[in-house]
């Protein structure tokens, strides 16, 4: 299972994913560009030293990332047809999230296997909080938690 970041453009949540994914043994995908520089101090400050551990693979494009092979595509975004916990996720998924600022464009939407979406009674969420929701879903229902220290 992976984590996707599409061009994200507030380090301190990028930062905070990437933490999350370090501490649950995912892979992080970074699909560039960013909005900020992978040296931004809030980046660092959020990912703390848990960014040496991440498993963090960089794409210069959206069209690099899509040539990686990989399990479904599964798009967290508020314009998802499908709530999160009534999806089935499998090992090989990669659960993606868009940019704070203007999530992804139609082509993205139109690439994933399945769009997911939190129920809430608010608009949304933050995307770090949101990436945790149903990252941690996804693990529960296929038994990848790591095993605790």
């Amino acid at each position: 299972m992976r984590l996707a970041l599409y061009e994200p453009d507030i380090p301190q949540n990028a930062g905070a994913m990437m933490r999350l994914g370090a501490a649950l043994q995912v892979g992080i995908d970074l699909i560039e560009p960013c909005g900020f520089l992978l040296t931004d101090r809030g980046l660092k400050r959020a990912g703390m030293d848990y960014l040496k551990n991440a498993d963090i693979c960089r794409h210069e494009s959206w069209a690099g990332f899509q040539t990686v092979p990989r399990g479904r595509l599964l798009l967290l975004t508020t314009r998802g047809d499908m709530a999160y916990t009534d999806f089935a996720f499998a090992p090989g998924d990669t659960l993606m999230v868009g940019r704070e600022s203007a999530g992804v464009p139609q082509a993205v939407h139109d690439a994933a296997d399945a769009r997911l979406v939190i129920p809430l009674a608010a608009r949304s969420l933050n995307v770090a909080q949101a990436a945790a929701m149903v990252l941690g879903e996804a693990l529960r229902q296929t038994s990848l938690f790591p095993k605790g220290t």
